[in-house]
């Protein structure tokens, strides 16, 4: 299936229904009166978030949607049926924007959570409606009132517990496909990741968390240079970033300094989000090549570094030993957080 985590999509409201002129014909029944019913109110448009979708392909294929007109009014003053809602399915982590992609409309970060974006147009008056002791007769009514319709941008951005960043090349991809039942593109050139990729990761019966692995991001990616930032906002709502650093390249330093900085351009908070600094393919290094490289990145970054290798597996355990240990930590803090009244 084909990945696709932006679209633009129209959606309208139903008109409601018109309301009727109509007075009662009965036999034997003189001065029958006005009994003009109302007209149904239009159909709303509802987004829903579903666990069973991880992409937002349909909306290329469809991206129209309108909700059915209210019924109209009818004699004996019955009031037109109401039309059915149209029901948009999207999955859980979408953000809903303006057309200007700017105003959020709406985040539907857990399943099962709904928008209700376009009201349906309520129904119009029959002349039943008017009736009054010095108007007994009347001869007015209203059309329905029309529905909402609107441009919105559709956004996704998936739900990880850890997000994988770093340059093309750096193992992201194998350390996916090593630590969990994630199967992504794996060669030995840059960008053969086009796309997020998702795995989980069980340490234990009760320890387990879900790892997004970003395309490679390269310098000037803020400004649209290779695959862009576009994929970052997937890991906006990542409680840990994992950083992972080459260490065969000729200067890791500035391998870590370039994500950084492109973290900061990005924004959205990733730059101040827990960072867990690991130095990878150490399969391919000599002990003091190691030991070096540890030690600059420790002075560039202040804080500790970690190595691994995602093909031989030595000091994976220990990698993910330290990403479950910063979830549950910070999981905890969440939960003793109170909520802020409103």
């Amino acid at each position: 299936m084909k990945f696709l985590d932006q679209a633009k999509i129209f959606v309208k409201s139903g008109d409601g229904g018109d309301g009727v002129i109509a007075f009662r014909r009965e036999k034997y029944i003189e001065f029958g009166g006005p009994d003009g019913g109302n007209g149904g109110r239009g159909g709303d448009i509802i987004f829903v978030a579903v666990d069973n979708l991880n992409t937002l392909i349909d909306f290329r294929y469809t991206q129209h949607f309108r909700a059915r007109k209210g019924g109209n009014g009818a004699g004996s003053d019955r009031t037109g049926a109401a039309a059915a809602p149209v029901i948009i399915q999207v999955p859980v982590g979408t953000q809903i924007f303006d057309e200007d992609r700017e105003t959020l409309l709406g985040d539907l970060d857990e399943a099962g959570k709904r928008l209700l974006l376009c009201r349906g147009g309520d129904g119009g008056r029959g002349n039943a409606h008017y009736k009054t002791s010095t108007n007994r007769a009347p001869r007015r009514a209203d059309p329905g009132w029309p529905g909402e319709e609107r441009w919105v941008w559709l956004r996704l951005k998936l739900i990880a517990d850890v997000g994988l960043v770093g340059l093309p090349n750096a193992g992201k991809s194998t350390f996916l496909s090593v630590v969990s039942a994630a199967r992504p593109k794996i060669a030995d050139y840059p960008f053969t990741t086009l796309h997020p990729q998702l795995g989980v990761v069980r340490l234990s019966v009760t320890e387990e968390f879900v790892i997004a692995d970003i395309p490679g991001l390269i310098e000037g990616a803020h400004e649209g240079t290779g695959l862009g930032d576009r994929f970052l906002g997937h890991v906006e709502r990542c409680a840990v970033l994992v950083h992972l650093i080459d260490g065969t390249q000729e200067d890791v330093v500035q391998a870590w300094r370039t994500i950084r900085h492109e973290l900061a351009e990005y924004g959205g908070g990733l730059a101040e989000k827990p960072e867990i600094i690991v130095l990878n393919k150490i399969d391919a290094m000599s002990p003091e090549d190691i030991t070096q490289r540890c030690q600059l990145l420790e002075q560039a970054s202040g804080r500790p570094v970690m190595t691994m290798s995602g093909v031989s597996r030595q000091g994976v355990d220990k990698v993910l030993r330290l990403v479950q240990d910063q979830i549950t930590r910070i999981r905890a803090d969440d939960d003793a957080t109170p909520d802020t009244p409103a």
